[in-house]
């Protein structure tokens, strides 16, 4: 392991400024591979390997990526659910990498976690008033004596019923269900909540109510997200910044009308083009990648991304990109713009066309 550590991508600055709530340095996860007849570890699948952001409080940051990028790792790994293989995760000044069980018990309520799946993340042999409280009683939120009308407080602020409090899971829809998962996070009084594709199984009647609820959230509580979603669509509405990862490097990184009118990576447009525009006389300019993902077990030499991509040169198959601010608060990891800068980007008119057309 300390051999592939010291393998280092290029030096990467965290993009943000110096007053942040969650600071992201060069955070790297890797899950073994053992094989042989002794099953010793003979390599490592590099799920995120050297990523670097920074959330504000009060702030939304928006993950996109394709299926196995590294999204829900690198939340989880945030969150401590995987020990961090390298790197930092500094949360209101304190290292989550290098607590021990009792310090991260102690920072538990400050962040929590919304899980995709609204079905299998509730305990069907618990009710709605269990689910929510059993961390309120155990990180003694608030007094035995209040616990009860605090519970019913923060369900009708997640829009259930108090005469939900005795009900279970199997008698809710998806989306009610969602809600009871927001409203278990919100009730530790969180300033961070991880959201993993907290949408993605919903009809888009109920993703709009959502979403809706949780920019309501963060408007009362102050509450900071990391937004990890495949809808661009969904990203673009609810958040300030926006990260595209792809192979467990982050590829571009800025606010999201930089990140949407003007997207610097060809992965990043490529990603775009796939929005599908509400204009019946629109004539969609797809990008359509060539070839799979290659395996994070053995990602390819320099640009992960050189496999895959139109624009490659012969210094991508070579050399990793450095990850840097091209324009202000705008960071992007690719050589065509070693020389030249931003006027080396790619035409971005046709993005600019289609933000029209949804106009």
């Amino acid at each position: 392991m300390s051999e592939i550590l010291q393998q280092n991508a290029p030096v990467q600055e965290a993009p943000g400024d110096e007053n942040v709530l969650l600071k992201v340095s060069h955070l790297k996860k890797y899950f073994p591979i053992r094989g042989g007849l002794l099953g010793e570890k003979t390599q490592y699948v590099r799920a995120v390997d050297d990523i670097s952001f920074n959330v504000r409080a009060g702030q939304t940051v928006g993950i996109v990526g394709e299926s196995g990028c590294g999204k829900t790792t690198m939340g989880r790994t945030i969150l401590r659910l995987h020990s961090v293989t390298s790197g930092e995760v500094i949360f209101n000044g304190m290292d989550l990498g290098k607590m021990n069980a009792r310090a991260l018990r102690k920072i538990r309520p400050q962040i929590q976690m919304i899980f995709q799946d609204p079905y299998s993340s509730l305990s069907p042999r618990m009710t709605v008033g269990e689910i929510i409280g059993e961390a309120v009683r155990q990180h003694h939120i608030v007094s035995k004596e209040e616990y009860k009308e605090y519970i019913f407080d923060v369900m009708r602020r997640c829009g259930l019923q108090p005469q939900y409090f005795e009900r279970y899971p199997h008698e809710f829809s998806g989306g009610q269900r969602q809600r009871i998962c927001i409203a278990r996070s919100i009730a530790l009084k969180p300033r961070l909540i991880i959201c993993d594709e907290p949408v993605s199984a919903l009809d888009v009647s109920i993703q709009a109510q959502i979403i809706n609820l949780l920019k309501e959230l963060q408007r009362t509580e102050g509450i900071a997200y990391i937004f990890i979603s495949h809808d661009l669509s969904v990203v673009e509405h609810i958040s300030d910044e926006v990260g595209v990862m792809y192979l467990g490097n982050m590829m571009e990184y800025g606010k999201t009308k930089d990140i949407f009118s003007r997207p610097l990576h060809p992965y990043t447009e490529a990603l775009f083009s796939a929005v599908p525009v509400p204009d019946p006389d629109y004539k969609m300019n797809r990008i359509i990648l060539k070839g799979d993902i290659p395996s994070p077990a053995n990602p390819p030499s320099g640009c992960k991304f050189h496999t895959r991509c139109e624009k490659c040169r012969d210094i991508c198959t070579r050399e990793e990109p450095v990850f840097r601010e091209l324009e202000p608060g705008h960071f992007v990891a690719c050589h065509l713009y070693d020389d030249s800068g931003v006027s080396g980007a790619a035409d971005s008119g046709n993005r600019e066309e289609q933000q029209e057309a949804k106009a």
